[in-house]
């Protein structure tokens, strides 16, 4: 990046992204190239989003005929892609009961319009003292207000208090079924907790979670924003889980980089949601359902998710033989370090890309479309940089 643009970028951007040294310009498949030409082993996928990689023939030409056939008419309009994604959405997520889906744009919106629901839901109900939103120690749901409140991290309140009254998180991840009680209206989960460091949380609690929020008349929300569309070797990640949400929220790797989220609720649940009680401007726009149609209809074939599964294994062999405390799932995997800016800055120098959660967290997430091969130049990558 020259330093012109540097010091144009200092002017004219936000710097809420602190300073950004590399400049992409170029993808493909699993790689990305910057201004200088320099080739980068991808496994960031823009933070989980492009699971078919970069320039996909298929999702280039779905953009390509779209674009010249209609980008966006709003939701005064039936839109034909909405109906059939919803389709395969709903069949994904349940093959016995009944869901209904919203589109939006993205993971926050999707989780915002998620904590909606819930309240409206109790509300309709009869239920109107049940208002109260329970999250997880180290969840992360978003920088909007509402899903702000449920991130119960102190250093993205700062400056922004007071949040939404009626949220809490406990302090301990063992006092949450606790906080479960007559006012609670639903409780918001990860499955893996990604933004903490790739932690998955243990099956026996989740269910047991689920079990409290069902005998006091709460929702579970599923927050699968990360998770979801394949990234843990299944099409969801709380299919590993055994439970069935009452919501769940999806985004990042829906649209492979077009800003698609949505929202799936029990169709019991998602009447609440009655004309003009929540809305959105782009949500489910043509363009965005195209893509994600393209995109759902190769990652959830059983033949991709297995290939998920079987790299992510070779993969976390890989981790296991250099790291501590290497945790995750599928193409989704956290691991420690002595120093994660300075090991970032070093992988990013020998041509990969990761990103970091903490000070000592590295995470990965690499294009669901990687090979054997691929993991085989990371583990290459892996011996140049080290452990420091």
């Amino acid at each position: 990046m020259s330093t012109t643009t540097k010091t144009l970028a200092d002017d004219v951007l936000f710097q809420n992204y602190g300073k950004r040294n590399i400049s992409i310009v170029r993808g493909d498949g699993a790689f990305l190239y910057d201004d200088e030409g320099k080739e980068y082993l991808d496994f960031t996928a823009g933070i989980a989003v492009c699971n078919l990689g970069h320039a996909h023939p298929g999702v280039a030409a779905v953009i390509s005929e779209q674009a010249r056939t209609l980008i966006h008419t709003s939701n005064l309009f039936l839109v034909q892609g909405q109906v059939d994604l919803a389709r395969k959405l709903t069949q994904l997520v349940s093959k016995s009961v009944p869901y209904r889906t919203m589109f939006v744009n993205s993971g926050t919106e999707a989780n915002e319009g998620a904590l909606k629901l819930a309240r409206r839901y109790q509300y309709l109900q009869g239920h109107g003292d049940k208002t109260k939103i329970l999250s997880l120690p180290h969840g992360f749901h978003g920088r909007t207000f509402g899903s702000l409140s449920v991130t119960p991290k102190a250093a993205y309140h700062e400056g922004f208090t007071p949040l939404v009254p009626g949220f809490e998180t406990p302090a301990a991840l063992d006092d949450v079924i606790d906080h479960v009680d007559d006012t609670v209206a639903a409780c918001i989960v990860e499955v893996i907790q990604g933004e903490a460091g790739v932690r998955p949380l243990a099956a026996d609690f989740v269910r047991a979670l689920a079990a409290k929020l069902k005998e006091k008349g709460a929702l579970l929300i599923v927050d699968e924003v990360q998770t979801g569309v394949g990234r843990t070797g299944t099409f969801f990640g709380f299919e590993a889980y055994g439970i069935e949400p009452d919501i769940v929220t999806l985004a990042k790797g829906l649209g492979n980089g077009v800003p698609t989220g949505a929202i799936l609720a029990k169709s019991s649940v998602a009447e609440a949601f009655t004309p003009g009680a929540h809305g959105t401007t782009f949500g489910g726009n043509p363009l965005a359902m195209a893509v994600a149609n393209y995109v759902v209809d190769c990652v959830s074939q059983p033949d991709f998710l297995k290939h998920v599964q079987t790299v992510g294994q070779a993969l976390q062999s890989v981790l296991t033989a250099h790291f501590d405390h290497v945790d995750g799932r599928g193409l989704m995997w956290g691991f420690d370090v002595p120093d994660a800016n300075v090991w970032a800055a070093k992988a990013a120098d020998a041509g990969l890309l990761v990103t970091k959660c903490s000070n000592q967290r590295i995470r990965i997430l690499p294009p669901l479309i990687i090979d054997e091969h691929h993991v085989e130049r990371f583990a290459d990558i892996l011996t140049s940089v080290g452990t420091v």
